[in-house]
């Protein structure tokens, strides 16, 4: 996560209380802590209200038709009640996401030996039970042509 105040990694991450359920976060680095930390009560409200990330902003009022969940449960606890509060609270959650991570769409990694389709996948988990079965009976010829053809299948 990067510093709300400059460009550096965020190491400290400092959560207010407000009145009326309400919180206000920062994420900030060493350097950009140690000022903020340090100066006078007056000075840290000019920095906030400078600063026009939504992550310093009140958090919404929002609440999920589908469980009943409110943005600030959210933000207490770090969890979504159900899959329509991303569309619910969006608005909120993009912001968010692209600080945290970096973006807002996963990009994993995939097996590397994943098939290609249902009917190969179908086939792979009957020949691993033949191989098993043929190794059982001994029969290594069979079990080799069946390792064979497993290697053909993952390798595509």
């Amino acid at each position: 996560m990067k510093c709300q105040r400059c460009p550096k990694q965020a190491t400290l991450h400092i959560t207010e209380v407000l009145p009326n359920q309400k919180f206000d976060e920062l994420h900030l680095c060493e350097d950009c802590a140690k000022k903020y930390l340090y100066a006078p009560a007056s000075a840290k409200k000019v920095g906030k209200t400078s600063s026009s990330s939504s992550t310093d902003m009140e958090p919404s009022g929002k609440v999920c038709p589908a469980c009943g969940i409110k943005f600030v449960e959210f933000r207490n606890t770090g969890r979504l009640g159900c899959p329509h509060d991303y569309d619910e609270f969006r608005e909120e959650l993009v912001p968010l996401l692209e600080s945290i991570h970096g973006d807002t769409r996963h990009v994993g990694k995939l097996p590397q030996r994943l098939p290609k389709t249902k009917a190969e996948q179908v086939e792979l988990t009957n020949l691993r039970r033949n191989l098993q079965q043929a190794v059982q009976d001994e029969a290594y010829e069979t079990a080799a042509r069946i390792r064979d053809r497993i290697r053909q299948l993952e390798e595509g």
